[in-house]
């Protein structure tokens, strides 16, 4: 265990905002100004000199990993004695705790399901089709139902309420919709994504006595990302903090990037209204990037009107110039990044995790890849296919759902024939039918003995296999303190194993989608062993909690590391690289053409900050004069934020270098020769 001593020292800012806990504070951490240090000092303080116990301290930030790299930081400053019952979580996962100890106050039943994006999108659909609703097909109505009935409930909004408020004949149908389809989700003994912070935030509303509860239980609390909070997340903060407010929210409203998911930078100001004795924190110090690099981050951010005034600084020295390259078009750019970036690396013999190329929008990554292949250099997409988003992951998790939920319908929908089993859509329709009239979950009707009045004798007969196969596996896996070797054999009873081989159009693709089931079992078990409460060490708890891990996260830190980075400039976020290329510099793509359209082209402004900020030692800024759309080249017009930054710190190209770096040219020519040899040798 490291001791503080042994750390280095906070700076005055930082140190201020370590040392109060006397009542609410806000500490607005500029990019890369060490906020993670002060957080995690902040719990060893409070647990070592202001005697609060671990376990009534929670931390809470917004992704998996940023909750994976706190808690192991911790660990680093405390004994494992003192560490005990500690929480540092997402927002998400603290919420489906507190649901599983409080469930006796929700209308849940103990075995509820989290249903995923895919699962909610098909209830809609089938929801429009039973209501002979119009757009039932329609992919881009039903993402739009998604939208809004996510935005009202992190509003706060329940069906009624969205229904007296709707404005247009649509919102009335989407109101309507949103109705049936939290009627339904309960039916199922299920919760969406976002119910795991709306359910406990009504909870703690409604009810006084849990509110007092957790508020005893929650001794001190800190925030992470506090401008990326949305009306449910601070209210779930504010109840958990009480009128005493012993709370530290660490945020910057300059890099909220996430409006579009509700996220609502206004509520650092709202902190200051329902907490008068609020004290504020600026850290301004940035640990990153060379001054060159901050003041061109500054000057954009500007242009923004602000809640805070703050402005980053370095002592990282001036730096290189920010160059802006222009292109004839988006391929013109793609070739001169990746040959930029290789002549870069072979100059100075770095290594090619060394390099970051951000855009605003996939579809900006495609010719950058051609090229990046062509030249044989290895690079990393952030943002592929999530893991779970895999059609045998889906699968395997849909028979696991519907282990922990019988009454999990869009579980035993996907499963029902997968592998086949005969079981054509006539008799799923009738099934259906039955157990709407008999008010059963499809699993519990096709194990009904009455079944076989309202089907023929082969169908009712092969469902009723089906069920009995479940809730054989049911009773199995609930007993068996070893799950994960049941799993495998109810799977492969199953005949998915055989299907995955059939399916699989090459060796290699096989071979794929079974690493992918192991990585999943791998899980199921790592969950189990690293389980602190002995009531987690359950196949219900690790199903819950599979279904909010991200284990691409996991896999991508295991791979090999030494690739050029390719992500959005939304994924970049909390990441930062020494050599930086911000490309497609142009209006309507930097900034975005809908936040022109919608007059919201302030967060997009903070997505350039964002951008900037991510680079340590070199940026480059990229723009096309022409861009393909739609098969047809069109002209670009340059971004805005060009104009935006400092003129007198630009290199563009083409036009005559200023004598603005300090490096020899032929010290330059000698060092790309050295490097080059030391490839070869």
């Amino acid at each position: 265990m490291s001791s503080f001593r042994s750390l280095p020292p906070l700076n005055p800012r930082q140190q201020e905002a370590h040392d109060y806990i006397q009542g609410p504070l806000l500490v607005l951490a500029g990019a890369g100004s060490g906020k993670t240090a002060v957080i995690t000092r902040k719990i060893a303080h409070l647990v070592q000199h202001c005697q609060i116990p671990a376990y009534r301290i929670t931390a809470m930030t917004f992704t998996n990993k940023a909750a994976r790299e706190m808690k192991e930081r911790v660990s680093k400053l405390l004994p494992a004695d003192q560490l005990k019952g500690l929480t540092v979580s997402t927002f998400h996962n603290f919420g489906l705790n507190l649901l599983r100890l409080e469930l006796k106050h929700t209308p849940l039943k103990p075995n509820f399901s989290i249903m995923d994006a895919d699962d909610c999108k098909r209830l809609l659909m089938d929801l429009m089709q039973r209501d002979n609703l119009s757009g039932a097909e329609s992919k881009e109505l039903i993402n739009k139902a998604i939208r809004r009935i996510s935005d009202w409930k992190n509003d706060l909004l329940d069906p009624q309420q969205a229904i007296a408020t709707a404005e247009s004949p649509e919102d009335l149908q989407l109101a309507h919709l949103y109705e049936l389809y939290e009627r339904n989700i309960r039916a199922y003994n299920a919760v969406d994504f976002d119910d795991l912070i709306v359910l406990p935030t009504r909870l703690l509303q409604d009810n006084a006595e849990l509110r007092e509860k957790w508020q005893h239980r929650i001794r001190y609390l800190l925030v992470d990302e506090y401008q990326d909070t949305n009306t449910a997340q601070y209210m779930l903060v504010k109840l958990l903090v009480g009128v005493l407010g012993r709370f530290t929210a660490v945020g910057d409203d300059d890099q909220s990037i996430y409006a579009w998911r509700g996220a609502k930078p206004e509520n650092m100001a709202l902190l200051a209204e329902d907490f008068p004795s609020l004290k504020v924190v600026k850290l301004e110090q940035n640990y990153r990037s060379t001054s060159r690099i901050l003041k061109a981050a500054n000057s954009v951010i500007t242009n923004n009107p602000h809640l805070f005034e703050k402005s980053l600084w370095s002592d990282k020295g001036h730096g290189e110039v920010i160059r802006v390259i222009t292109c004839r078009n988006d391929d013109d750019e793609a070739e001169r990044i990746v040959h930029d970036l290789m002549t870069h690396k072979l100059m100075n013999g770095k290594t090619w995790q060394d390099y970051a190329v951000l855009y605003r929008g996939n579809f900006q990554a495609r010719v950058l890849e051609t090229q990046l292949r062509e030249m044989q250099i290895p690079y990393k997409l952030s943002g592929g296919t999530s893991f779970f988003a895999r059609t045998e992951i889906k699968d395997v998790m849909s028979y696991l759902r519907l282990i922990i939920n019988p009454d999990d319908d869009s579980a035993f929908l996907r499963i029902i024939n997968t592998p086949k089993r005969a079981i054509g859509p006539s008799t799923l329709e009738k099934l259906g039918l039955f157990a709407q009239e008999s008010q059963l979950s499809l699993l519990a009707a096709a194990g009904d003995q009455r079944l076989a009045m309202a089907l023929p004798k082969k169908a009712a007969s092969q469902l009723h296999e089906f069920a009995e196969f479940i809730e054989q596996y049911t009773r199995d896996l609930h007993d068996n303190d070893e799950p994960v070797p049941l799993v495998r054999q109810m799977i492969n009873e199953t005949g998915y194993i055989d299907y995955i081989r059939e399916q699989a159009s090459t060796p290699q693709a096989e071979k794929v989608r079974m690493d992918n089931l192991e990585s999943l079992f791998s899980s199921i078990q790592n969950l189990i062993n690293r389980a602190e409460d002995v009531n987690e060490r359950n196949i219900e708890s690790v199903i819950r909690k599979l279904v909010l891990l991200d284990l691409l996260d996991q896999q991508q830190e295991a791979e090999d590391t030494d690739k050029v980075n390719l992500m959005t400039l939304h994924a970049a976020k909390g990441l930062e690289f020494p050599f930086v290329y911000i490309m497609g510099l142009e209006e309507d793509l930097l900034p975005h053409k809908n936040s022109i359209a919608a007059d919201t082209v302030e967060e997009e402004r903070r997505l350039m900050y964002v951008g900037i900020t991510r680079a340590r030692q070199e940026l480059t800024l990229t723009l096309a004069e022409q861009r393909r759309a739609g098969g047809n080249m069109k002209q670009s017009t340059p971004s805005r934020f060009l104009d935006e930054l400092p003129a007198e710190e630009l290199e563009w190209s083409g036009k005559k270098k200023a004598k603005l770096s300090n490096v020899d040219p032929k010290e330059q020519a000698k060092a790309y020769l050295a490097n080059l040899k030391a490839l070869m040798k």
